[in-house]
């Protein structure tokens, strides 16, 4: 069977970002994320360094914060061991023992400007490395602050996508479609939807790209859930083309969703994308929502995924 032939009815568009050349490879992964690999790039960059802070993982992030106050104080507990435990005032033994932790303890509590008093330099150069010391915890502290407020106040797009798209009855004729739904409590408005289809182009051996015009691309209020329709007519690259098309012409449907989010005043952003093996034929979405006994409408996000055979 020769590839399918990409309507030449459809205006295409080659500049969606992801380029032209052909790949085997999905161009953006389920997660949202691109599936790109940069070359070339040092392998430390500072401008990196708030990006990274900002989005690792939270477990990842509060050991970092833990590991540099550990190896501050150990820096500048060294720092009193050269300097000498004779210079300070303080109530323990001269044991190894008792200078190493004493001149760690003594470090933590300068970083942190707590300052009980059992502990306190007698000699100008020992006062200075200790005024240093409180300098640098007082940025550090800010720093770490800042960096907690980035990370808590930083909007998080909790949209959870149907893990497969559908090819099923819309109307008096078949559409794509998926569906997707707000984790979060918060309130999501004005929540736009774009899919654009990539096909591999057999004549060029390249990727085409071409917007798919939806039954409806853009609600006022998302408090429930979206099932994105794409009606498969006369004018869709869709019209006529099965299962196994859409395999051969490694077509991916490459999703973006915007909305506002009036808890952080922002407008939030979610990718997905769907190959042609993750398209169902012959089923259709179970409903997800009901109404409760008080006439609230009830949305069961466990029946995002859930489908059933088509009757009749």
């Amino acid at each position: 069977m020769s590839p399918p032939i990409i309507p030449s009815r459809i205006p295409l568009s080659d500049d969606l970002g992801l380029g032209i050349k052909d790949s085997p490879a999905r161009g953006v992964n389920k997660d949202g994320t691109f599936n790109v690999r940069r070359l070339g790039l040092p392998r430390f960059r500072s401008y990196e360094l708030y990006h990274h802070l900002i989005t690792m993982g939270g477990f990842r992030f509060m050991a970092l914060i833990l590991l540099g106050y550990l190896l501050t104080n150990v820096l500048f507990a060294a720092i009193y061991l050269g300097v000498g435990m004779e210079n300070f005032v303080r109530p323990s033994g001269n044991g190894l023992l008792d200078r190493t932790l004493d001149a760690f303890f003594f470090s933590a509590q300068t970083l942190t400007t707590v300052g009980y008093g059992h502990i306190s330099p007698k000699s100008h150069l020992a006062s200075a490395v200790a005024a240093l010391e409180s300098l640098l915890g007082l940025l550090s502290f800010a720093f770490a602050t800042g960096l907690l407020y980035g990370r808590f106040s930083r909007p998080h797009a909790q949209i959870r996508f149907s893990q497969k798209g559908l090819v099923a009855p819309y109307k008096d004729i078949t559409g794509f479609m998926f569906r997707f739904v707000n984790r979060r409590s918060n309130q999501l408005i004005e929540a736009e939807a774009t899919v654009s289809l990539s096909l591999h182009d057999a004549d060029t051996n390249t990727r085409r790209f071409m917007n798919l015009p939806l039954e409806r691309s853009k609600i006022s209020l998302f408090p429930t859930n979206w099932t994105v329709v794409h009606p498969i007519d006369e004018t869709s690259p869709l019209y006529n083309l099965h299962d196994t098309d859409l395999r051969m012409a490694q077509a991916e449907f490459i999703v973006l969703v915007k909305a506002f989010d009036d808890t952080f005043s922002q407008t939030i952003c979610q990718r997905t994308s769907y190959t042609a093996d993750e398209i169902l034929w012959g089923v259709r979405f179970k409903p997800m929502s009901t109404f409760g006994k008080d006439g609230r409408m009830e949305v069961d996000v466990d029946l995002l995924d859930a489908v059933e055979a088509l009757t009749g």
